[in-house]
């Protein structure tokens, strides 16, 4: 039997019904990676997928990630265990691990236990968000570069410069690459402008008609594409909540078509302003 595709927004997002991830072959794999391509996100309702099981599906997809910080499970190190109350909580939109020179091009989440009700995950469709922007502001932003660093966890010093549209290695597709997490500053821009920028596109990408939204149950099974989405970890709930995530490895973006049209900005006066001039 073939999967069952089934859209859950009109902007991104599918579940994926009649199918068992333990059992894919290189064909069902095909069918499954270009509706992943297509959607963006896809659901796997109900597949209760052992962390060994959980990792091998993800391998499909690329090399895994060990993540030298995150808390792992034993045994099993390429499965990061995400525990609400160590942590586990990621309230903001963002897309994963931008500050890194080759940030994960995709990541595979089962919930193993949650709360009854409450605890969604929402997604936001990046290449929605920069079609609906208007020619001459497309033009505009592909000329500019965004500044991504670590600074919420602690490291400012891990930081990587790249282009505020970015295309994407598979679909050839523009997306916008800017988060409210990681994303700190447009260089080529003085402070307040990039900071007024920034806060329309923050919001821009955030748009409910770009989103899809997943209401979790134990063993749900969620891999989205790193390289063209935000995500947001709804807080509203107070039961405990374990996830079990696995990270895939890969090519980001593809650059070759997408530079900077402009130099960074410098500043060429001694003043107290410069105090506020973030890098």
């Amino acid at each position: 039997m073939s999967p069952t595709i089934s859209p859950i927004s009109g902007s991104i997002g599918a579940a994926v019904t009649d199918i068992d991830l333990r059992s894919l072959d290189q064909s069902s794999f095909e069918a499954i990676h270009a509706e992943w391509l297509s959607h963006q996100v896809l659901f796997f309702p109900g597949q209760h997928l052992t962390p060994n099981e959980q990792r091998d599906f993800a391998q499909w997809f690329g090399p895994l990630e060990v993540h030298p910080l995150t808390e792992k499970l034993d045994g099993v190190p390429e499965v990061t265990v995400l525990h609400s109350e160590r942590g586990g909580r990621a309230d903001v939109w963002h897309t994963d691990v931008t500050f890194n020179d080759a940030p994960p091009i995709a990541a595979v989440l089962q919930q193993i236990s949650g709360p009854e009700y409450g605890g969604d995950t929402m997604w936001a469709n990046q290449y929605a968000a920069f079609e609906a922007m208007s020619p001459a502001m497309q033009d505009f932003l592909r000329g500019l570069t965004a500044i991504h660093t670590a600074w919420p966890q602690g490291h400012p010093e891990l930081k990587a410069e790249r282009p505020v549209i970015l295309r994407h290695p598979d679909s050839g597709q523009d997306a916008l690459a800017v988060n409210r997490l990681f994303t700190t500053r447009i260089p080529q821009l003085a402070q307040s402008e990039s900071d007024a920028l920034l806060s329309h596109l923050f919001a821009w990408g955030d748009r409910p008609e770009f989103t899809c939204r997943w209401s979790w149950s134990p063993g749900d099974i969620v891999i989205w594409d790193n390289r063209c989405t935000r995500h947001y970890a709804i807080g509203d709930y107070d039961e405990e909540r374990v996830m079990h995530r696995v990270t895939v490895l890969g090519t980001y973006a593809n650059l070759g078509k997408v530079t900077a049209s402009y130099e960074h900005r410098t500043i060429s006066k001694l003043s107290a302003s410069v105090a506020f001039e973030r890098r």
